[in-house]
């Protein structure tokens, strides 16, 4: 099995191939959907000089137009840059049209860039945060239960409503998940995350969520290639973008498990880190390992005629490689 995640960073490209890249992420999600991508996962930020997604709500719309099965994650939203209200009509619509196959895991982010673009105090966003969260979770609700004539329209698909998770690698972060019984899902393991998320939901008393960490030394963006030299010479550049433009976003952040501050791709291949090229034989033992295989097909702004091939391979190498008959056990 595999997801993919999208966040569609476009560095240096003109207007076609920005939206071949939105094309090229839509027909992937599609065409992965009854071949073993178990869930679709589209990201946020704003302002960012690469293009990077500013709203998936609208690209998670398009694929759930075009899927029936496949789970389609927005992760994460930044929550703080939403009107709540309005954020909760859209998600009941998206839940319509998925017909419930769509969750969301909110957070802060962590660029002021971003707040300045909205007018929005960056120095407030844990209590705005707070406060939106709240909203939204009572709109949410309301639609749900409510029969007041003055509440958000139609009521969700889902019961009771969409899913909702809490994203971040901080003790606040932790509190304000397990306090709602929402699922938090770490960007990383600052010290004292699960104790404060534990404590937090015993104090409301919640029993609802769950707290999910990254593992330590699991990757998180793969591609499968033939060879893994001739991989790093074709992707190297197209990771690097990733990698360098989360590091200058991140430059005091070490607990975050998808950084890397590698300088150049044969730093990043001898790192082993958050961004992988593996063999089929590899990925393969990987699946076997850890079930599910992370994907980005498109990181950094690899081309869809190059990031294809790549995709391919998964499913129609490596997991048949998963399923074949283990001849060392003969």
């Amino acid at each position: 099995m595999f997801t993919m995640r999208f966040d569609l960073r476009v560095p240096g490209m003109g207007p076609a191939e920005v939206a071949d890249q939105y094309q090229a992420a839509i027909e992937m999600a599609e065409w992965a959907e009854d071949k073993g991508c178990v869930a679709v996962v589209v990201s946020e930020h704003h302002a960012s000089p690469d293009g990077y997604l500013p709203a998936p709500l609208i690209l998670a719309a398009a694929m759930a137009a075009r899927t029936e099965r496949v789970i389609i994650a927005v992760a994460a939203a930044l929550l703080p840059l939403y009107d709540p209200v309005r954020l909760a009509e859209e998600m009941v619509v998206l839940d319509h049209i998925s017909r419930g196959r769509v969750s969301y895991t909110f957070g802060l982010g962590y660029r002021a860039e971003e707040y300045d673009l909205f007018g929005i105090p960056y120095g407030d966003r844990g209590r705005i945060a707070d406060e939106k969260l709240d909203a939204l979770l009572a709109a949410l609700d309301a639609a749900a239960v409510s029969t007041d004539r003055v509440r958000i329209t139609p009521a969700p698909f889902s019961t009771p409503r969409p899913a909702v998770a809490w994203g971040g690698a901080s003790v606040a972060a932790a509190r304000r998940a397990g306090s709602r019984g929402l699922d938090l899902l770490g960007s990383g393991s600052a010290p004292g995350v699960e104790e404060a998320y534990r404590a937090a939901a015993e104090a409301a008393g919640s029993t609802s969520g769950q707290c999910r960490l990254p593992q330590p030394g699991v990757p998180l963006t793969v591609f499968v290639a033939d060879d893994e030299d001739t991989g790093w010479n074709e992707l190297g550049g197209y990771l690097m973008n990733d990698v360098l433009s989360y590091a200058e976003w991140n430059e005091d952040s070490r607990n975050v498990a998808s950084l890397s501050y590698s300088k150049t791709a044969a730093d990043l291949r001898a790192e082993r880190g958050a961004h992988r090229i593996m063999t089929v034989p590899e990925a393969a033992e990987f699946v076997r390992t850890h079930v599910v295989l992370p994907l980005h097909p498109l990181c950094g702004g690899v081309p869809p005629a190059v990031a294809w091939p790549y995709l391919r391979r998964v499913v129609d190498d490596v997991l048949p490689a998963v399923a074949a008959p283990d001849a060392s056990a003969d």
